[in-house]
């Protein structure tokens, strides 16, 4: 499989510990292999690959926080 990079929006990150823990769920996620985050846009860059758009809203939601 090749490598993508996939930008999801994350409803209610407001600081960087926000954006580590979205990191550290995200980053769990099989196939996944770089997490970027960004609380002042609410956007996270996913790039990896085999992995669902479930998964990470699973991983987000663990988080504390929802996809949107």
């Amino acid at each position: 499989m090749s490598t993508e990079t996939t930008v999801f929006t994350v409803d209610g990150m407001t600081c960087a510990h926000c954006e580590a823990s979205v990191k550290e769920e995200i980053s769990e996620v099989p196939g996944v292999t770089s997490v970027k985050a960004d609380h002042t846009t609410g956007n996270v860059e996913v790039i990896g690959s085999g992995f669902t758009r479930e998964q990470i809203a699973e991983a987000v939601a663990e988080a504390g926080y929802t996809l949107a």
